[in-house]
């Protein structure tokens, strides 16, 4: 059978990157995945699914370049969630999740000793496939992929987010051919609710801005010259340039691996 598209589409992502204070690396990650990551999130209207993920020192020495607008350093988010909101309740699922953080906040559910690197809604534009049957993106943070690669792109001067994406139907499909790469999904942000938590960092040049995520059925290590090639190949395009380009795996629920190797 081949592939089909079903009614049920993921448009609307939480992209939400945090550093625990040291010493609290695990008091933070046990409050986030038992509580915060169903309370906060997973229990509002219209959200699909949710996945964690984790940077060690040692993948975060991978990301550049060694300057970024995305994060406050290049290597500031030590845990990464990513949340899809389904096609045509994201005013429902953004206005809930508002007063919601802020209800949690006030009874003293909330998480003082964290730090937000990038926190950001997102609205989907594009997605790109290896295969002729792929895993659809609505299941890739529950399908179990290995790796994880977010990629910023911002836009040239002059350049439309219609040309940037024109740009990456011509190219991406090589790039991805014989990669460990099965997917990538392409994202804009949409600006903060004025009522959003004055802990969460404004975002000034979001709007130009490509958030890529990249799925990976191995672990992105072993893909991470090819990352680079490919960064240095949209570097040279004159569409855009490559502002923050990060590797990531997953985190193991209800475990407290990689607590210990962030920094």
């Amino acid at each position: 059978m081949g592939f089909k598209e079903y009614p049920i589409r993921a448009t609307g992502m939480l992209f939400t990157a945090v550093d625990p204070e040291r010493g609290h690396e695990v008091e933070y990650h046990r409050w986030y995945e038992r509580d915060h990551f169903y309370a906060g999130c997973m229990i509002g209207p219209g959200m699909l699914a949710g996945k964690r993920w984790v940077a060690t020192r040692e993948l975060k020495d991978l990301r550049f370049p060694s300057e970024s607008d995305v994060v406050p350093a290049i290597d500031a988010g030590s845990y990464l969630a990513i949340y899809w909101v389904n096609d045509g309740q994201w005013d429902e699922w953004n206005a809930w999740a508002v007063e919601q953080v802020n209800w949690l906040y006030s009874n003293d559910r909330g998480f003082p000793n964290r730090t937000h690197a990038h926190t950001g809604m997102y609205l989907h534009n594009r997605r790109w496939y290896r295969d002729e049957d792929p895993v659809p993106l609505e299941l890739a943070l529950d399908h179990g992929y290995q790796g994880l690669v977010s990629l910023a792109v911002q836009r040239a001067e002059g350049v439309s987010a219609g040309d940037l994406e024109a740009w990456f139907d011509a190219n991406l499909p090589d790039f991805l051919s014989g990669s460990a790469v099965e997917s990538v999904a392409a994202w804009t942000a949409v600006p903060l609710a004025d009522d959003a938590p004055a802990f969460v960092p404004r975002d000034p040049n979001a709007a130009t801005r490509s958030l890529q995520l990249y799925f990976l059925g191995g672990d992105p290590r072993e893909s991470w010259a090819g990352f680079r090639a490919w960064a240095d190949r949209i570097n040279a395009s004159g569409i855009g340039t490559v502002t923050f380009a990060a590797p990531w795996i997953p985190t193991i629920p209800g475990r407290d691996t990689y607590t210990d190797q962030l920094w």
